[in-house]
């Protein structure tokens, strides 16, 4: 199982529909956690699972997305709910309340990965305007049985290696 997470991309529509044409053959879920700037019937964001950040104008997004994949638990969303360029404490408690075990968010442009008791916690950074890095970049998240492996990719595709993360989930998928 792979998911392809991307963030922040605040108006770019053509790098949307770029990501999928490159990944779909390989890839079997598509998530934007907010800030796309655009409504959720533009035909850039179909097929992709997406939620409402603070830069979202239409109210008819939700702000959050619960999915099951297999016997984990996906949770989406933005972030700025949750005050993450903060902390990660308060997402942790909503991924708690309703026992995620893969938290996909954004809205701090930081890129990062982090697996907090038991619970992985995703921000593929920015394709726009990154924070952090120079790099604009979006994730590959890979499932197999237990082992999750996060693939961190520049906007053009290229995988910066050095990058990718090896995580052992407490449920299989």
């Amino acid at each position: 199982m792979k998911l392809l997470i991307v963030s922040d991309s605040h108006g770019w529509s053509n790098e949307l529909a770029d990501l999928k044409a490159r990944h779909e053959a390989d890839t079997n879920a598509f998530i934007h956690c907010g800030d796309s700037e655009m409504p959720a019937s533009s035909p850039f964001l179909d097929g992709y699972t997406i939620v409402r950040g603070n830069c979202d104008a239409d109210s008819s997004l939700a702000n959050e997305q619960i999915k099951r994949i297999g016997h984990l638990t996906l949770y989406v969303t933005h972030g700025h709910l949750y005050s993450v360029k903060s902390s990660l404490m308060n997402l942790a408690y909503r991924a708690g309340e309703i026992e995620a075990d893969i938290v996909c968010f954004g809205h701090s442009h930081l890129l990062g990965a982090e697996l907090l008791e038991g619970t992985l916690f995703l921000n593929p950074g920015s394709i726009r305007m990154p924070r952090g890095r120079q790099e604009k970049t979006y994730m590959i998240l890979q499932l197999i049985e237990n082992r999750a492996t996060v693939f961190i990719h520049q906007l053009d595709g290229t995988e910066l290696v050095e990058l990718r993360q090896n995580f052992t989930l407490p449920k299989s998928i």
